[in-house]
């Protein structure tokens, strides 16, 4: 079976599988020869997306996030959470495949993913998704203009009743950072909401249950 990547027409191209199997399969970004300079390469509604790398900030704010889940575990050895940074979701029933910035999962799931060695994670094994909004990608993180769409990842993660999605908007008109819950995968939407502005400390409640200053994060320019 082949199958036509949705890029603009002067790009289209014959593959030769689906383009979702071929990100399940770890081929798609060999076979589109896209270097491994930390360009995303996802498939967000059926559509083959490629994102430049992260800005400097982007990935402080990810780093940042990931140590205060560390520090967490220090302080308490039996802090169920962990996170991870870098790796695929996959979203089997849509056919479509994330790279979130950050994801928070229990600790034995995480350890049975490393025993299955999995090359990505399933939906169900994400406690909470995080996403940093960059030039390139914010329309796609953020909840579309036209919910009903069902379109984007902020919708997905919905759809696929994920506890919590934390959305960075580090655009200058926004500023601000949301926690999102209480998914409801009928209607492909998040039915709660916190926000936070930037500079201020954001409280994550149990079950994961950390505080993360943002006093350092800026806006891009």
């Amino acid at each position: 079976m082949t199958a036509v990547a949705r890029l603009p027409e002067e790009l289209r191209f014959i593959l030769p599988s689906s383009p979702y199997q071929m990100w399940v399969d770890g081929e798609l970004q060999d076979y589109l020869h896209i270097p491994y300079d930390g360009t995303r390469v996802e498939i967000i509604d059926g559509e083959i997306v490629v994102s430049p790398a992260a800005r400097l900030m982007h990935n402080i704010i990810c780093t940042q996030i990931a140590n205060f889940v560390d520090r967490a575990l220090v302080k308490d050895p039996s802090y169920r959470w962990r996170s991870v940074s870098g790796n695929g979701l996959t979203f089997v029933a849509e056919e479509n495949g994330y790279i979130p910035d950050l994801i928070v999962m229990d600790c034995e799931v995480t350890q049975e993913a490393l025993k299955l060695n999995q090359m990505h994670l399933m939906t169900d094994q994400a406690e909470m998704v995080v996403e940093v909004t960059s030039p390139s990608t914010a329309n796609r993180d953020r909840p579309p203009a036209d919910k009903q769409s069902g379109k984007g990842k902020w919708c997905g993660y919905a759809r696929a009743e994920i506890p919590y999605y934390l959305l960075v908007d580090l655009d200058p008109a926004v500023s601000a950072v949301t926690l999102y819950s209480i998914p409801d995968q009928a209607s492909a939407a998040y039915l709660h909401k916190e926000n936070w502005s930037l500079g201020e400390t954001i409280t994550l409640p149990d079950p994961i249950g950390i505080e993360i200053p943002t006093d350092d994060w800026k806006p891009w320019e």
